[in-house]
């Protein structure tokens, strides 16, 4: 109850910024690093719209140089020339990727691996929630395609770059995971690889809170990992919160007017929404900090589940032997 109220009036956390904080607010304040945003080099996935976007536009306000993976280009193009118009000195690259498609993610990789550019920050932000059942090229279910394991295989595919792009400049590289807290409804007996992969019954919401688990878990293993051999980047996930759209404001004459308020109060908007993300990937008060989980600019608790460490073991083997049977290659 504690916490609702705390969100609710928008009271700031630990961190100095609660659920009111803006992507531009934060970001703002980490204009006095001591690396400057110019030198800084993100690849933001699902930054064609919503909180992707926003937090693209505020990385490149900031003098971030941003990549934008986009299955859709000219909706990425779009997006590029809404941000150079407030920010015409912002550099944007676009390459085209399906996330959910194994062999696209890795030519995007390549494609971005053979600009010679450095790596500081990797967003893994693209979302997917699908009400019927469908399958990637893959033949895999396509949250869990997409969510997950496109984010999984691009992860594994740069980290090397960010790992030798931390060593080269002493700047501590960032990989940011972008969750739910939905991921709490998942229970242990419904979180099996298999049946995520081709499920025998579908639900939409279940699969996407199973993808998010995933990401969590993905986030706690590739810690794990990066302390082991002492690299400087670091690994976490958010939970940007739930965004304000027009689905509530359609439907208010179905509902009480106090119902719609307390709705409004409990929704994000999108420059918010993003706040998370961008504090995590900027501000010097989460250098070091790595492999935990983040929700209204602040650490949070996440599922036992999330936090179960042979789970996500088992997880990162199941899904690395899976890609590499796909593409009958080694992944790096």
């Amino acid at each position: 109850m504690k916490g609702t109220l705390r969100y609710l009036a928008g009271i700031a956390g630990p961190s100095g910024y609660g659920s009111n904080s803006t992507a531009e607010q934060v970001s703002q304040d980490c204009s006095n690093c001591l690396v400057p945003n110019s030198q800084l080099t993100a690849i933001v996935t699902g930054a064609t719209s919503g909180i992707g976007a926003e937090t693209a536009r505020v990385l490149a306000k900031r003098g971030v140089k941003v990549v934008i993976p986009a299955r859709d280009v000219k909706r990425a193009a779009e997006v590029r020339e809404s941000i150079q118009k407030e920010s015409p000195e912002a550099e944007i690259i676009l390459l085209e990727i399906d996330l959910s498609s194994f062999a696209s993610v890795k030519r995007f990789c390549s494609e971005f691996l053979s600009l010679g550019l450095p790596l500081n920050i990797l967003i893994n932000n693209a979302g997917k929630f699908s009400q019927k059942l469908e399958f990637s090229e893959d033949k895999i279910e396509m949250t869990f395609a997409t969510n997950y394991l496109g984010h999984f295989l691009l992860t594994e595919l740069l980290m090397g770059k960010m790992v030798e792009t931390a060593a080269n400049t002493g700047i501590q590289g960032r990989i940011i995971n972008v969750s739910s807290v939905i991921h709490t409804w998942v229970k242990r007996d419904n979180f099996c690889f298999s049946k995520m992969l081709n499920p025998k019954s579908y639900n939409g919401t279940r699969a996407y809170a199973q993808s998010k688990l995933a990401n969590i878990l993905h986030t706690k293993e590739v810690a794990r990992k990066l302390k082991a051999r002492n690299a400087r980047v670091t690994v976490n996930a958010v939970h940007p919160g739930i965004v304000k759209t027009g689905i509530i404001r359609d439907h208010k004459g179905c509902i009480t007017d106090s119902l719609f308020f307390l709705a409004s109060k409990l929704l994000k908007t999108t420059p918010q929404a993003a706040s998370t993300t961008c504090y995590v990937a900027l501000s010097p008060r989460t250098e070091g900090v790595s492999g935990k989980y983040f929700a209204d600019c602040n650490e949070s608790y996440c599922s036992a589940l999330a936090n179960d460490e042979s789970e996500a073991q088992n997880l990162w083997r199941q899904s690395r032997a899976l890609i590499r049977r796909r593409l009958q290659q080694p992944v790096a």
